[in-house]
Formats: C-alpha cells, structure tokens, sequence
C-alpha cells in the first residue's frame, strides 16, 4: 500500500502579497499600452501618457513596499510577495529606462 504524505501548516497567502502582484500587473501593463501608444504616433507623447507613468510608478513603488514587508514574514507563503516584487522591480525599471533615453536622446 502507498504511503501517503501530509503536510499540515498555518500558512495562507498575504492579501498584501496580492495587493502587491495586482499593483505590479496595473503598472507593468500600462506602461506596455503607453509605450505602445506612443510607438504608433511616431513617438509623440501626450500629457496623458505622462500622468500614466506617474501613476504607474507610484503604484509600483506602492506594491514594493507592500512585497517586501510581506517577504519578509515568514508565515505568509512565497509566491505572491516575490511575484509582487518581481513585478513592481520591473515596472520602475522600465520607467527609469524611459526617463533616461528622453534625457539621452
């Protein structure tokens, strides 16, 4: 006969864990949709784009610190606070990116 295996732990995931990958998604995929949209005007950004990747990189710094607090308690499971970070890592770093090619170029 198999033996079975369980493992029984209090762990649940973080709503600030997931608070922190929904703020990452937000903000990675609008600063996709603004790239883009500025892509098919020939690289002429509005206004509107602009108040966009701000909201979008205080949303990400947001989901940052939310990912992090979170990883760092150890009674929260894993996915969702690296996940978050990951995400949020991603988004500053695509606006940083932007920020120095429109001062670069």
């Amino acid at each position: 006969m198999a033996r079975r295996n369980y493992i029984f732990t209090n762990k649940k995931h973080s709503q600030r864990a997931i608070m922190s990958t929904i703020l990452g998604i937000i903000s990675t995929v609008s600063l996709g949709i603004v790239v883009y949209l500025t892509y098919l005007r020939d690289g002429e950004a509005t206004v509107g784009y602009g108040v966009t990747g701000l909201l979008a990189a205080i949303f990400s710094l947001a989901g940052l610190v939310l990912g992090i607090v979170t990883v760092r308690d150890k009674e929260y499971y894993r996915l969702f606070p690296w996940l978050g970070v990951i995400l949020n890592l991603i988004a500053l770093g695509s606006i940083s990116l932007m920020l120095y090619l429109g001062t670069a170029l």
